[in-house]
């Protein structure tokens, strides 16, 4: 393939940093090659807060459900869908505007993971390593009287970034295999595909080289399927003028 394609394929999640920072030049460099992501209609709904104060990252880390490496990591990003930027240019443009459309919600989101997704490869470019951190949305109303995120923005995840310990970087962990995700013409069932790929997914916890365990792919989504996962999401969307009409 190529050295792009390979860089794809050998993503993991980052937890463990060297105390070494990144500098502003790079950091600026990551946002725009973020900003290069495809934006539908051109809208670029999303803002991203730089987080530096040690104070706010350690509130961060707690809300974030205890998650250290939020405070400990060089470089902490909260990605933000943002409808009020461009909601008040379409009203100073003229427009007698009509927000809290659904599809608004769902175009600032997109958005704002695209954006996040070119920034997370640019930094595994240049030997960088880097977390999601979907935790923010456990408390995404403390997250918002934090960051003092206005109405028509919320916080969707936050992303840590820094050089690797390379003493502990983890294995890549297996993903579906392409017969699973990619169907053909219509959609398809994949219960075998599945099945193999607990099989896999067995192997690895139980070889891996830190937290190991005897457990599959499936049985890990049974906590995420047998409650309902962070309910309080709609409400708050809603307070903060996401209305999902």
């Amino acid at each position: 393939m190529n050295d792009t394609i390979e860089l794809l394929k050998s993503h993991r999640s980052i937890r463990a940093f060297k105390d070494q920072k990144i500098s502003r030049e790079l950091l600026v460099e990551l946002i725009k090659a973020g900003q290069g992501a495809a934006t539908s209609s051109h809208v670029q709904a999303y803002s991203i807060i730089h987080v530096q104060s040690p104070e706010s990252r350690e509130k961060l880390a707690e809300l974030a459900g205890g998650q250290a490496y939020v405070a400990n990591a060089s470089t902490f990003l909260v990605f933000c869908a943002d409808m009020k930027r461009p909601l008040e240019a379409a009203e100073r443009a003229g427009a007698e505007v009509i927000s809290g459309m659904t599809e608004q919600l769902l175009v600032a989101t997109v958005d704002t993971a695209l954006v996040a997704q070119n920034v997370v490869v640019a930094a595994e470019s240049v030997g960088l390593g880097i977390c999601y951190i979907g935790g923010l949305r456990n408390n995404p109303g403390a997250v918002s009287e934090l960051l003092r995120l206005p109405d028509h923005v919320y916080p969707v995840f936050g992303l840590c970034i820094g050089y690797p310990d390379p003493e502990r970087i983890p294995e890549i962990k297996p993903r579906l295999p392409v017969e699973a995700v990619l169907k053909e013409e219509v959609y398809q069932e994949d219960a075998a595909e599945v099945a193999a790929f607990d099989d896999t997914m067995r192997t690895y916890y139980r070889a891996r080289s830190s937290a190991n365990k005897d457990t599959d792919w499936s049985h890990n989504l049974t906590s995420l399927f047998e409650t309902k996962l962070r309910a309080h999401m709609r409400e708050f969307l809603v307070e903060r003028g996401f209305e999902m009409k």
